[in-house]
């Protein structure tokens, strides 16, 4: 409980933004628990314990609620659901139960591969891999790591999958075998973990565990890149057609695109790579981002149109009991 805690790294980030003195409190609160996390737990517990803790909040729990809604209410799943039907789980209790139990599998597995990573790490550096200690990060420092971070997964998630998820070598044919066993369909988030073991690790795991490696950030800043990376996959994999934000609705439609075309293309997280490298499947990231942009103008002026409509005919009708109250008076004089 005390771990979970500790992952709300977004009241620190916006702490100097926030001048209130609940600001002030909530920081203090935050800064407090972490405190007595660090001087109470060994950093590698911490991190596990925390990396587990933020894949189970922000993915397991959400997608298998995804997972009873599109197989309880289908009709209503089907018209949210990019593609159609063919995108719904299939309505077999024994097919999904083995899904789960290999998703849950794959998150233990690779936990427990962090954990030897961080323990061998460790060992010949003769000090925790991430900094855990009782000073917190600086915003700056934070925005800078996170978008080092971001950068090399984008990297490392593009040619992995490409050239090695997609190839026509063994690991490629696990991953078409798990990964992609229906044609023409989106994928639904209990899909995230439910590749095969050794793709799983290439795709999820080393993209965003080995960048962190390298820079060895602190560990409050790898749980925020966590949190991040994690609700994104989870949105992105949802095959919801109601994604929201300009970026994610946008991220959700081509990894949708990539999974109905049977990864003919879209390899890359945030399609920058896909762009430039011509592996666009539909449409691309900067049409995506037109598209999208546009869409959010054009509700922007309805809903002003709405409201400016609202206040002609307030006005109006304030115009109008001005009138009558004014004849009663000179009606009364």
């Amino acid at each position: 409980m005390d771990l979970l805690l500790s992952l709300p790294i977004v009241s620190y980030f916006a702490g100097p933004m926030l001048t209130s003195w609940s600001g002030s409190v909530n920081l203090l609160f935050f800064y407090m628990t972490w405190m007595t996390l660090v001087l109470s737990h060994s950093p590698l517990k911490i991190e596990l314990v925390g990396t587990l803790a933020v894949r189970i909040v922000f993915w397991l729990v959400p997608s298998l609620f995804f997972l009873l809604f599109d197989t309880l209410v289908p009709s209503l799943a089907e018209s949210i659901k990019l593609y159609g039907t063919s995108s719904l789980p299939r309505r077999d209790a024994v097919s999904l139960l083995r899904q789960v139990l290999l998703a849950v599998f794959n998150l233990a597995l690779s936990t427990a591969v962090q954990g030897g990573i961080s323990v061998g790490a460790g060992s010949l550096l003769k000090r925790p891999l991430f900094k855990t200690s009782t000073t917190l990060p600086l915003p700056f420092q934070i925005l800078k790591h996170i978008w080092m971070l971001y950068t090399a997964r984008e990297v490392l998630t593009y040619y992995i999958h490409r050239f090695v998820l997609h190839s026509r070598g063994r690991v490629g044919k696990l991953h078409g075998a798990y990964a992609h066993p229906r044609k023409s369909a989106a994928p639904y988030s209990l899909m995230l973990y439910t590749d095969h073991p050794l793709p799983l690790l290439l795709h999820r795991t080393l993209p965003v565990y080995l960048p962190a490696m390298v820079i060895q950030p602190h560990l409050l800043t790898y749980f925020l890149f966590t949190i991040l990376t994690t609700l994104e996959e989870t949105s992105s994999m949802s095959g919801y057609s109601i994604v929201p934000g300009i970026i994610m609705g946008g991220i959700a439609r081509r990894t949708s695109t990539h999974y109905a075309s049977g990864g003919r293309g879209n390899y890359g997280a945030w399609g920058l790579l896909d762009w430039v490298n011509g592996t666009s499947v539909g449409k691309d990231v900067l049409k995506d981002i037109q598209d999208e942009a546009e869409k959010h103008q054009v509700k922007e002026r309805g809903q002003k149109a709405v409201s400016d409509t609202g206040s002609m005919v307030q006005d109006g009708i304030d115009g109008l009991k001005k009138s009558r109250k004014g004849r009663k008076k000179s009606a009364d004089s």
